[in-house]
């Protein structure tokens, strides 16, 4: 799924979290928003999943119905700390009305492909930061969205669950299905098929990694933010 934002705006008092945005996100894609704290990244991921209504601009998307469409994963997923991996699945399913032979189908191949099957009865509160990030993003997925929303997806865990997590996003990609996401990392941000730089909420570069860095004249993603004057 194909998504176009047109200036889009954002206030929150008299802080402007975003300034006449413009920007496409291909489908099949991995899309990756970076800039320092306070930058307008969660907002526009927000506004992009419909949590938010901008003050001004708009947003289109290549199909008619969007909202079923969209998983949106935020920075900290609310889970509970009781149920199970499997109870997780049961539940999100119920909420997307999906048939019991679907559930059984989708959830299967979500534990098998995470690596999560031999978790499948622990509880959500006796995981590790990694697998509870997993079983968020399968939460999320048990729909089978056309574009994944992901705010800072790999925060907080360690260097081998990055990778993992990483590794079930390409997957995605190469389901056709979009993926945007915010990170930290420059390292994950290299790795995208195409970055969207914002600063102080305005967009100030959006193009491939490489081609990126021939505009700003940098070696790499963290120059631009020193040559800019943001905070990596």
């Amino acid at each position: 799924m194909r998504a176009e934002i047109k200036n889009i705006s954002k206030s929150f008092g008299k802080v402007k979290a975003l300034q006449n945005v413009s920007a496409i996100f291909e489908s099949g894609m991995a899309h990756v928003i970076i800039g320092p704290n306070g930058a307008g990244k969660t907002t526009l991921l927000r506004i992009m999943a419909g949590l938010l209504h901008p003050d001004a601009g708009e947003i289109s998307f290549s199909r008619e119905n969007p909202k079923g469409n969209i998983g949106y994963f935020p920075q900290e997923p609310s889970l509970y700390p009781d149920l199970s991996c499997q109870e997780h699945l049961r539940f999100f399913a119920g909420l997307y009305a999906l048939p019991e032979y679907e559930f059984e189908k989708r959830s299967e191949e979500l534990l098998k492909t995470t690596g999560m099957m031999p978790f499948r009865d622990r509880p959500a509160g006796k995981l590790s930061g990694g697998m509870y990030k997993k079983l968020g993003i399968m939460c999320v997925l048990i729909n089978r969205p056309e574009m994944l929303i992901l705010d800072e997806p790999t925060i907080g865990v360690d260097q081998v669950s990055r990778r993992e997590l990483w590794e079930l996003i390409y997957s995605f990609t190469r389901k056709n299905m979009t993926v945007i996401l915010s990170t930290s990392y420059m390292d994950e941000a290299e790795r995208c098929d195409k970055t969207h730089l914002l600063d102080n909420g305005k967009l100030t570069g959006s193009a491939p990694a490489e081609e990126l860095k021939k505009q700003f004249g940098t070696e790499s993603l963290t120059e631009i933010f020193l040559k800019t004057g943001s905070k990596a």
